[in-house]
Parts: C-alpha cells; sequence; structure tokens
C-alpha cells in the first residue's frame, strides 16, 4: 500500500502505455507554427542560464519502446533540459522527456500541461490514452505532458529487480509479531537503499518543488505567458506548489480529485482508509449489502488470507493479505471496476484467488512475464523526499486502534504504511505539509468528487482555502470514482471546458449531481 495511492484508471493500471522519445528532426513533417520553443515571448523564468532559457525543442516522431508501440496520431516528443540541483542552476543538467500533439483548430490559446498523479505517473505514456477524454480541449491547446524527473523517461528511477519485488510481497503489511514488524522495517530499509544505489545524486533533486520548477522552465521553453495546467490527484498539489511559487504566471488551472494540502503523514493515511471505506460501502450498498456486515466479512476474508493464502492459476503465487487488500483497492478507482471487485471476492471465498491477484498485478503493473513497473518506486522516492515527517513503529501502533474505527478493511494497511514508507531513508525529507498559498493568482478551479477513494472530497476545499481568498474555486460533483472530470457528468465537464476555453469562472460552491 502507499501513502498517496496514485491517479489510475482500471482500464489503464494493468500496462500503461509508454512511448519513447526521439531527439532528432524525424518526423517533423510540418512546420509548428513557431511553437517549439525556438523564440519565447514570455519572460524568462528568473535565475535560470541563458543557455537553458533559450533552449530549442526539438519535435520529432516518438519512438518504440520494449512495452509498447509509439503512439499513433500526431504525437510528437522532445527533450528538455533543466538544472539537476535548482540550487546551482549553472552546474549539472537532467533530461525530461515531454510528448505533445497539437491544437487541431485555428483559435489556439496555448499548451495546456498535463500531470496525472503519482507521484512517479508517467505523462508521456498516459498523455494519448487520455487524449479523447479532453477532445474538447484539444482543438484549442497543444495538449502537452513529460515524466517528471526520476520519472520513467527522465531518469527513472528503479529501486529493486523483478524476482526481489516478488518476494517482498511475502512481507507481512500488517505484522502480527515482533519477528513479522523487524522484517517488515527491514525491507522498507532495503528498499531505501536501493533507491539511493540506483539514483545516486538525483535522489535529493527530485521533490515536488524541483518539478514545479521545471514546469515553469516548460512554460517558457514552449513559448507560453502563462501556465495552463491540468493536474490530477497528486497533479493537484504540484499545482498548488507550483501556483505558490509562480502565481503570477498562473493562466487557467484546474486541479481535480484533490490532495489534501492540510494533511500530514498521518493525516494521508487517515484521509485514505476514511475514502476507501466510504467507496466500499458505496459499492457494498449498490450490492444490496449492509455496508457494516459487508466490511466484516471482507476484514474476515482478510484475516484468514493472513494465516493461509489462497491459492490462484498461478502455480508458483498464491494471494497473500496483502496482495488480497491490493486488489480490492484497484477496483474501487472507478465505479466501472465494481463488477469486477464482486465476481474477485466471490471467487476468494469460494477458494481461488486468481481474480484478486490479478487486480494486485494490474495495481502493481506486473505483466505476465512477471516484469514489474517502476511507479511506485518513483513515487516514494518523489514522496520521501517531499515529507520530513518519519513516524516510529511505537508512534505508529498507538494510532492503529483509530485507523481501524475508520475502517476496518483498510485501516490497519494504511497504519502500518505510516512507519514503513519512509523508514530509515537516505535522504532526508523537506516538510510536513505543502506550502500552496498564492495571494495574486488567477482564479484556480477546485474539483472535489464525494464518493473519490483516494483523495477524498474534503481535500477540495482545504486546497481552496490554503490557495487564498478569491484565487481557490470549488466545484463539486456527488459522484464515485477518483476524479470527476471525463467521468460522466456534463455538468462538470461542460463547467470546466467552459473555464479552459472560455475563462469562465463558476461560482464558487457550485454543485453538479
Amino acid at each position: 500500500m502507499t501513502r498517496l495511492v496514485r491517479w489510475t484508471a482500471l482500464t489503464a493500471a494493468a500496462a500503461l502505455l509508454t512511448a519513447g522519445c526521439s531527439g532528432g528532426s524525424s518526423g517533423k513533417d510540418k512546420d509548428d507554427g513557431g511553437r517549439s520553443g525556438a523564440a519565447p515571448t514570455a519572460a524568462a523564468p528568473s535565475g535560470v542560464p541563458k543557455a537553458l532559457a533559450s533552449q530549442q525543442l526539438d519535435w520529432g516522431r516518438c519512438e518504440d519502446t520494449a512495452d509498447s508501440p509509439a503512439p499513433d496520431g500526431d504525437w510528437r516528443c522532445a527533450t528538455l533540459k533543466a538544472p539537476l540541483d535548482w540550487a546551482d542552476p549553472d552546474g549539472e543538467t537532467i533530461d525530461l522527456a515531454l510528448i505533445r500533439s497539437e491544437a487541431t483548430g485555428d483559435e489556439r490559446i496555448g499548451s495546456l500541461l498535463f500531470n496525472f498523479g503519482g507521484p512517479g505517473g508517467s505523462g508521456v505514456s498516459m498523455m494519448p490514452s487520455y487524449a479523447d477524454t479532453v477532445s474538447s480541449l484539444h482543438e484549442r491547446y497543444d495538449l502537452v505532458s513529460w515524466d517528471p524527473r526520476g520519472v520513467a523517461a527522465s531518469e527513472g528511477i528503479r529501486c529493486r529487480g523483478d524476482e526481489a519485488i516478488e518476494d517482498a510481497e511475502s512481507v507481512d503489511s500488517t505484522p502480527d509479531t515482533a519477528a513479522e514488524e523487524q522484517a517488515y522495517l527491514r525491507d522498507a530499509a532495503a528498499f531505501g537503499q536501493g533507491c539511493r544505489k540506483a539514483a545516486g545524486e538525483l535522489m535529493s533533486h527530485v521533490s515536488t518543488t524541483d518539478t514545479a520548477r521545471d514546469m515553469d522552465l516548460m512554460r517558457h521553453v514552449l513559448g507560453d505567458a502563462k501556465l495552463h495546467y491540468f493536474g490530477i490527484s497528486y497533479g493537484t498539489e504540484l499545482g498548488g506548489v507550483y501556483a505558490h511559487l509562480f502565481p503570477k504566471n498562473v493562466g487557467r488551472m484546474t486541479l481535480d480529485a484533490v490532495v489534501d494540502p492540510t494533511a500530514d503523514t498521518m493525516g494521508h493515511a487517515e484521509n485514505q482508509a476514511r475514502g476507501f471505506q466510504r467507496a466500499l460501502d458505496d459499492y457494498l450498498e449498490s450490492t444490496g449489502q449492509d455496508p457494516e456486515q459487508g466490511s466484516r466479512d471482507i476484514a474476515d476474508l482478510l484475516e484468514r488470507l493472513d494465516a493461509e493464502p489462497l491459492p490462484t492459476s498461478s502455480p508458483d503465487r498464491k494471494l497473500t493479505q496483502t496482495l488480497a487488500l491490493t486488489g480490492i483497492v484497484l477496483p474501487l478507482y472507478s465505479k466501472s471496476g465494481w463488477p469486477a471487485l464482486t465476481s474477485a471476492l466471490t471467487a476468494a471465498e469460494e477458494g481461488d484467488g486468481s481474480e484478486l491477484l490479478a487486480l494486485a498485478d494490474g495495481y502493481n503493473e506486473r505483466d505476465a512475464s512477471g516484469h514489474y513497473g517502476t511507479t511506485t518506486h518513483s513515487q516514494r522516492v518523489i514522496s520521501c523526499l517531499d515529507d520530513r515527517q518519519r513516524p516510529t513503529l511505537e508512534e505508529t501502533k498507538e494510532l492503529l486502534p483509530r485507523f481501524e474505527k475508520v475502517s476496518p478493511v483498510f485501516g490497519a494497511f494504511l497504519g502500518w504504511d505510516t512507519a514503513g514508507w519512509c523508514h530509515d531513508w537516505p535522504v532526508a525529507g523537506q516538510h510536513e505539509t505543502p506550502e500552496v498559498s498564492a495571494p495574486g493568482a488567477a482564479p484556480i478551479l477546485v474539483v472535489g468528487n464525494t464518493g473519490d477513494p483516494a483523495t477524498p472530497y474534503e481535500g477540495a476545499r482545504r486546497m481552496a482555502d490554503e490557495l487564498g481568498k478569491d484565487v481557490g474555486v470549488v466545484l463539486t460533483w456527488k459522484g464515485e470514482g477518483h476524479g470527476a472530470y471525463g467521468s460522466g457528468s456534463d455538468c462538470v465537464d461542460s463547467a470546466v471546458d467552459a473555464y479552459l476555453l472560455k475563462g469562465t469562472v463558476p461560482e464558487d460552491g457550485k454543485v453538479c449531481s
């Protein structure tokens, strides 16, 4: 389990689309209309060396990767150079992978930059598959995304190999004995050391603040005077940090599935326990079950799996308690996943763990060959650099009853995660909560979904309050799933489109039901 559960659609969980970037000029089969950043008209970010501020992006065809073919259509890829250490902008640089599809219409507004969450999600992989969802925006915006530093094609960090990841699945994430507690913490420490060995100096320069500064350089090189931005899940925190650092550069910014910026380590874990329990209750009620009894039944199943994992169709793998919990989490991200959850739970009660294991593998980015993706590796490296809190074993155990009261299914897992996530981490964290106040920024649209499991609705109002008076504007959707835009509400979609396309700011507190 992870503290900031990444944004993921059920259809994209098993394997994200991937696209490489070509630094050459092959495939540049039409003039880019001055959009390459060849002559940026926007003010250069303060303190950025001239060589970086004046760089030209060489957009070329995206390349195939070992995991997937290049995206179809007019997607182009390029590489942006940014300082490795923003405190030493004249020093070593890092390469950031970008992807773009130019606006399809004549009345272009500019670039619309997307971050799909994580931290650790690949924008280069996700952007093409999300294009249909934002087709109404594509007419007037270039759709742009990127792999943040330390992610995928931007010097992505892999902390351990596939065999070690699979071996670690046997570690009990809710230890019951002193021996299990020590095994849990040893594994956590070993993961951190693997990250340090793999990342080296980069490990100290992948914070959300570093990435926000990359975004402002990106804005300038793309030729935009203002940053137009769409952030989802963790991308909302990133957007808030950007707005704090560069309030005068904020253009039209939408934050959907909002992370609570006022929550510390324990607060995030408790928020997510509440959010996933709320979503599970809604699911159980939709199947005609009493949520309280249904949750007890699932908790009993997990307890049995702790003692005796279930066999699966894979002869070498069993469904452990942790894998089962992960398999339950995934379909709660979208209401469309609820039938899969019903089928998987039914099979597990009948003694077959195969379906829950398949769901867990989708969440963990494990393919049929046993190869795992690295989203959770990057996620952990970034979030542990952001967060300076390191709860001790004793502090966590003291709070476990509160977590279990909030959620009999998810509470223990998310509570224990606070002790293990950054345990004995080799790099110090930067803050307890991110600073997102943005006085003087243009209005920012903050979209909250009352049924969101991973980023509970309450975070939207808190983000708006922290952004400041006349900046944060809340739009509420009474729906289910992680995120609101493109999830079936014409009311939400039309309000967001009107804001991003026409600059029409909805009334603060508008509710879509």
